[in-house]
Formats: C-alpha cells, sequence, structure tokens
C-alpha cells in the first residue's frame, strides 16, 4: 500500500476530530436525557405533594394560596407589631406614674 497523501491524512484528521466531537455531544445528549428523566420524576413528586397537602396542583392556585398566606402574615405581624407597642406605651405609662 502507499504512502496516504496529504490531503488522505488531512481528511483522516478531520475524521477524528469530528468522531471527538461526536462523542463528546453523544455523552452530553445521554447526561441530559438522564436530567430530563429526574426532574420529570421531581415535578411529578412535587405536584402530587402538593395535591395531597393543598388539594390542587395547578400553579395560578398554589400561587393564590401563597399570596393569601403572605398576605395574612403581613396582616398578623402587623397586629403583633401594634400589640407590642402598646405594651410598651403602656410599660412607659406604668414608669411615668412612679
Amino acid at each position: 500500500m502507499t504512502n496516504p497523501t496529504r490531503f488522505e491524512t488531512d481528511q483522516l484528521r478531520r475524521l477524528e476530530d469530528m468522531r471527538k466531537t461526536f462523542d463528546k455531544l453523544r455523552a452530553e445528549r445521554i447526561r441530559a436525557e438522564g436530567e430530563v428523566e429526574r426532574l420529570t420524576r421531581e415535578l411529578e413528586e412535587a405536584r402530587a405533594l402538593a395535591l395531597s397537602e393543598f388539594g390542587t396542583d395547578d400553579e395560578g392556585q398554589l400561587q393564590g394560596l401563597i399570596e393569601d398566606a403572605q398576605a395574612r402574615n403581613a396582616k398578623l405581624a402587623d397586629e403583633f407589631a401594634a400589640a407590642l407597642r402598646d405594651v410598651e406605651a403602656r410599660l412607659k405609662q406604668l414608669g411615668d406614674e412612679r
């Protein structure tokens, strides 16, 4: 057999580079498919948990529940702050009476 020409050598080098790229991309695809499967399982688990705990897995309804809870928490925090100010004022008044 004759020695490969420069053109053939260049082509072989290009093919080897493309094979490396192909192998890398194939490995990335396999990893990405595994990640999609994992995330799909996690999503289904989260939906099942939301359904069992909140009676829905609808994102809009869950967002509404979150907003309602945040509003209730803000109201309760305001009420607590007012109660603390009232106690503080009463204590100050008792201290001033002495």
